[in-house]
């Protein structure tokens, strides 16, 4: 009878957890039509505003004295001097609200530094945040019940923790759109957490069962909890420091003199912001691996009699720590800032993946009881 009500559980937290994906894709699409629309928006009010000033400094010339500026021989006026330059082209604009006939107000914002939400009305990214919402709302449906059919925390394997690991990381990006406009995000963010769901219902199928006796620990809870939650914002960081390698290339383009081939990213702050954000959230991811490590080796002393040996799992956990104090330090003490560490920052979400795929697929040792 018991086995029956956790099978059962087990079919409701798989089914939730499809709705659930179909939800985000919904949303990841919802993402990127904002993004599109915007971004064709922004582009015609750009071509107004140039057509408006171009108009405006045809009047102004129009208007110069013929005693204005050295006169020629010929009784002609020399204007080389004169300021008749059209407007200056610009990789930023600060949100400002821009109005003109047939142009709602705010239909011109960009990004700015601050990453305030301004007065702008966009309904694509209110529908898509909604969707989100509400996909996050069944996602956790999905893992509470995954966590009754077991009858413990749903993190005992590479299927538990993926499907748990994207809610998490949906649920901080849904915590931080309270503070902070980073709607831009949602196309990664939202895109990530759908390859984690698949990956989690095609590759790592795991179905409901008990914990092998080293798993079965008060310190899975502390130790996995925390792992996950780390990895939640390290993934937030990766998804700006992406985008902070595509706005450096674009900014650096426009100054150059070249076309803007990437007008969506007129809605992604400037490279120094996402930088500088992404800094503080590594900074907060780090401190939660750093007790991810800690906490392990306290965990391993206690189930297999040493705080470390050197397995497979062990080494990487510790190789991830490296990279991103690395990160931190050189950020803060060396000058490694713009695309250096932005680099920096994904190679290190990049050794997280392959520390929980890879590592956990491929590798034995005494971390090889993931389901797989």
């Amino acid at each position: 009878m018991l086995f029956s009500i956790n099978e059962t559980m087990g079919q409701y937290s798989e089914l939730f957890m499809l709705l659930a994906a179909g939800t985000y894709t919904v949303a990841f699409i919802a993402f990127a039509w904002d993004l599109a629309k915007s971004s064709k928006m922004l582009r015609a009010v750009d071509l107004k505003a140039a057509e408006l000033a171009a108009q405006a400094t045809t009047a102004e010339a129009a208007r110069v004295p013929v005693g204005v500026g050295s006169a020629t021989a010929g009784g002609d006026v020399d204007r080389s001097d004169a300021d008749v330059s059209g407007p200056v082209g610009r990789a930023e604009r600060p949100t400002s609200a821009v109005s003109s006939r047939g142009t709602a107000a705010g239909a011109g914002q960009t990004a700015d530094g601050s990453m305030r939400y301004a007065g702008e009305r966009r309904a694509p990214a209110r529908v898509a945040v909604a969707l989100t919402v509400l996909g996050a709302a069944i996602h956790a449906a999905g893992v509470i019940t995954r966590a009754l059919g077991a009858g413990r925390v749903p993190w005992g394997n590479m299927y538990e923790f993926l499907t748990t690991g994207a809610f998490v990381a949906v649920a901080v990006f849904l915590l931080v759109l309270i503070r902070r406009d980073l709607r831009f995000l949602g196309t990664f963010v939202i895109g990530l957490a759908i390859i984690m769901l698949v990956a989690a219902s095609i590759a790592f199928w795991t179905p409901v069962g008990h914990l092998v006796p080293a798993l079965q620990s008060y310190w899975l809870i502390i130790h996995v909890s925390i792992a996950v939650m780390s990895s939640a914002l390290f993934t937030l960081t990766f998804a700006m420091s992406a985008l902070q390698l595509v706005q450096s290339h674009r900014q650096k383009t426009i100054a150059a003199g070249g076309a803007d081939k990437l007008g969506f990213m007129r809605l992604v702050p400037n490279a120094l912001s996402l930088e500088n954000l992404s800094y503080r959230i590594n900074a907060i991811a780090f401190v939660g691996w750093t007790f991810t490590l800690m906490f392990g080796a306290i965990w391993a002393e206690k189930a297999w009699g040493r705080f470390w040996g050197w397995d497979t799992k062990e080494v990487w956990t510790f190789v991830i720590w490296v990279v991103y104090a690395g990160y931190l330090h050189a950020r803060a003490t060396r000058g490694w800032t713009g695309t250096r560490a932005a680099w920096l920052s994904i190679v290190g979400y990049l050794c997280v993946v392959f520390n929980f795929t890879i590592v956990n697929q491929f590798f034995n040792g005494l971390h090889s009881y993931s389901g797989l």
